[in-house]
């Protein structure tokens, strides 16, 4: 049994277009499916099409959620319900290609457990948003302890065994693809191409992409908290340096750029002072409460989504 999870939200003018060719891909594979598509709280028709091709192919199975909870839960909930000896993730809007899905089964049957997609080429993607993505990849590699393959996003095949284990992770602010790193296993990549999408706009706009990148740092990483000290001691031994050089200024009373500190007494030191470590102390309290942030997400265990309606999968609990 292959389990293929594909996370769509309003993507009506895409779903049959993707349907037909995992259809073909799957007779060309013979193994067993079972297309699951999570409905991320969609507003236009992607539920009622997925229901019309359930009632035409049984394969096809639906989890909608009651609102839009993001991309990373629809996956996470994708694979709780999933079935399948291996699981696959790919996007609903065709820029991840279905014809890749046999290459991957074929590593699998090699005996990897985990097979992940390295994107060569990302067509209809602006420069800002490539190079962004290409600098995110290579510094928070930098940043963890695990191994991170460069350039590789969710779609990727993974074992029943990483698939349990990713079910058995409570985290809330959930960045899969590190998930799947952390976990382990053997692991290669394939290469593809990513196509331009078949219609419609991008769901990934910069912010959502930068709140995944803060969620991949804060989750797996505690640098943030490291670098606090260094900044810290960096801008103490900045401000001593400067208050040697504001008493000199006092003492001699020579002019810099007209000024003296006899016509303004008192000010240099005290705004030398404010604003350094003032800088410093917000600077540091914004990424202390990040991480506190996360830990009050925790606290509260809340599930991880709520789904309103299930089309061809027997009911869970929401987490």
């Amino acid at each position: 049994m292959i389990s293929i999870i594909i996370p769509v939200f309003n993507e009506g003018k895409n779903v049959e277009k993707l349907y037909e060719r995992l259809s073909t891909v799957a007779k060309e594979i013979k193994d067993e499916m079972e297309f699951i598509f999570v409905d991320d709280g969609s507003r236009d028709s992607s539920l009622e099409l997925i229901k019309g091709l359930n009632k035409k192919d049984p394969r096809v199975k639906a989890v909608s959620f009651s609102r839009n909870f993001g991309h990373q839960v629809a996956v996470s909930a994708g694979l709780r319900f999933s079935r399948g000896d291996a699981v696959i993730v790919i996007d609903g809007d065709l820029q991840d290609r279905p014809e890749t899905l046999g290459e991957f089964i074929s590593k699998w049957r090699e005996g990897y457990q985990v097979v992940y997609a390295i994107r060569q080429m990302r067509a209809d993607e602006g420069i800002i948003k490539k190079w962004t993505s290409w600098a995110f990849y290579r510094v928070f590699s930098k940043m963890v302890t695990m191994d991170i393959p460069l350039d590789s996003g969710d779609f990727c095949l993974m074992d029943r065994v990483v698939v349990e284990h990713l079910n058995s992770m409570p985290e809330r602010n959930r960045f899969v693809r590190g998930l799947r790193s952390w976990i382990g296993y053997r692991q290669t990549g394939v290469v593809v191409n990513r196509d331009a999408r078949h219609s419609g706009k991008a769901k990934y706009t910069f912010k959502k992409s930068f709140r995944l990148a803060k969620d991949a740092v804060i989750g797996f990483s505690h640098v943030p908290l490291h670098y606090i000290g260094v900044l810290g001691v960096t801008v103490a031994f900045i401000a001593f340096i400067a208050s040697v050089f504001v008493i000199a200024h006092r003492v001699i009373g020579f002019k810099m750029l007209g000024y003296s500190p006899q016509d303004y007494p008192g000010y240099a030191s005290l705004m030398l002072a404010v604003l350094f470590f003032g800088g410093v102390q917000l600077f540091a309290l914004g990424i202390l409460g990040e991480y506190i942030g996360r830990i009050f997400d925790e606290t509260k265990n809340r599930p991880l989504f709520i789904a309103k309606e299930f089309v061809g999968i027997e009911k869970k609990e929401d987490r």
